[in-house]
């Protein structure tokens, strides 16, 4: 949300400069490339480079350096003006912080924590109190949000404003989504058939359950029936014994009244 702000706000702040270009032309054209150069906040300026006054600077040479130089805030760094700074026109004071601002930016590309010996280096700064002052600099004209770490000294970038698109670097994003898109396929793809698979055990499990279940209640069942069958078997024994028993007791008496009539007999005799 704070990207989308920031990069309203760059257009507004350009706007003045895009209505002035539609009539200025010449030498009117580069003093008017100079103070959006140099204008707080206007840090965009590809709408700029596409206007026809200014296009038309790249075919005279007399100022076509300038072309150049907004060329060069409008995708290129610090560095870049260095290395070609005998062909390009002397900056301002608030024209190299700007441009050292802009660097700033495309360096967080790299890495959203950039060590002050990178920056001091990159950026031909002497000291770090020039640098943190330099920084906090663009934190105030929304250049970037983040903190300065003092004690490990390094910068920590939170988001920046976008950039304009260098030539050619359209294509390289195309391809990168294009990649993206591509990985993201085949990453769909392997979870789809994670899916499948975890379908597939789920019921696979699902059945394995429910056959154990069948097989605990078959078993249930076939204990309860021998249980049964084997109380049964108890009480048929225990009426068996009971029986033989009376059997016994009953021959027993039997036998015990004969002998007493055959005694009574011997008696008389």
């Amino acid at each position: 949300m704070s990207e989308v702000v920031l990069s309203s706000s760059a257009r507004q702040r350009l706007e003045p400069y895009l209505l002035l270009s539609k009539s200025a032309k010449g030498g009117a054209c580069v003093q008017l490339i100079k103070d959006a150069l140099a204008a707080p906040g206007v840090y965009v300026f590809a709408e700029l480079l596409e206007m026809p006054n200014v296009a038309e600077l790249q075919n005279n040479e007399q100022h076509v350096s300038y072309h150049t130089l907004l060329r060069l805030f409008s995708y290129g760094t610090y560095k870049d003006y260095k290395e070609n700074a005998s062909t390009l026109p002397q900056l301002e004071a608030t024209q190299l912080n700007k441009l050292k601002h802009l660097s700033i930016v495309s360096l967080s590309e790299e890495s959203r924590t950039i060590p002050y010996d990178i920056l001091l280096q990159y950026l031909d700064i002497p000291n770090v109190r020039e640098l943190e002052d330099l920084i906090i600099e663009a934190i105030y004209q929304d250049v970037i949000k983040g903190k300065l770490d003092q004690k490990r000294k390094q910068l920590e970038i939170e988001y920046t404003m976008g950039r304009d698109l260098r030539p050619g670097q359209i294509d390289q994003m195309l391809e990168v989504l294009s990649a993206w898109s591509q990985t993201s396929e085949e990453i769909l793809k392997v979870i789809d058939t994670k899916i499948v698979q975890v379908r597939d055990a789920a019921i696979e499990n699902k059945k394995q359950k429910e056959e154990y279940e069948k097989e605990v209640e078959r078993l249930r069942k076939e204990v309860k029936s021998n249980s049964k069958n084997v109380d049964h078997m108890e009480i048929m024994a225990g009426g068996a014994i009971d029986q033989y028993a009376n059997m016994d007791y009953h021959d027993e008496n039997t036998k015990g009244g004969r002998a007493g009539k055959s005694r009574k007999r011997n008696r008389r005799h």
